[in-house]
């Protein structure tokens, strides 16, 4: 597969995967690319032993988990709210509040349930992280199950 064509394919999808992650558009948007630097490095050693959107979506995943041990290791200082305002405003505000709780999940779920709103099959998300599918779909349930209470403490829909 060309990367033109891989990189239209999966470029919204990464980056909401990203999104979910680390709940900052900017951030968000680097990692995607970070991504896409990656596949387009590494597309020849490609071995169709999974899914092409299963090696992207596990690239993917892998890059969040590293920023997010970055951020842990190095507790940076807030950066001004208005940096970051003008672009998280074009997001509709209950598509923020969903970035919000997902990203106060821990990775796995994280992982998980972001995968699961991109529309990739349990038994591909399974692969990724490494999980028995059942164990998968038990996992989706609780974490839709939190999901759904955080809107309902919170009034929304």
């Amino acid at each position: 597969m060309e990367f033109e064509t891989i990189y239209k394919t999966y470029w919204d999808r990464i980056f909401r995967l990203c999104m979910g992650f680390v709940n900052n558009y900017d951030i968000a948007q680097d990692l995607a690319q970070e991504t896409f630097i990656i596949v387009w490095q590494q597309l020849e050693t490609f071995r169709n032993e999974s899914g092409i959107g299963t090696w992207i979506f596990r690239i993917a995943s892998n890059n969040c988990l590293r920023q997010i041990e970055k951020e842990r290791r190095f507790l940076k200082s807030d950066l001004p709210n208005h940096l970051t305002e003008e672009k998280q405003a074009s997001i509709e505000p209950q598509i923020q509040f969903l970035y919000k709780c997902i990203a106060e999940l821990a990775e796995t779920d994280r992982i998980i349930i972001s995968l699961e709103l991109e529309d990739v099959k349990q038994a591909e998300i399974a692969k990724i992280v490494g999980l028995s599918e059942a164990n998968v779909r038990v996992k989706i349930y609780r974490i839709k199950e939190k999901l759904t209470q955080k809107f309902k403490e919170n009034g929304q829909q």
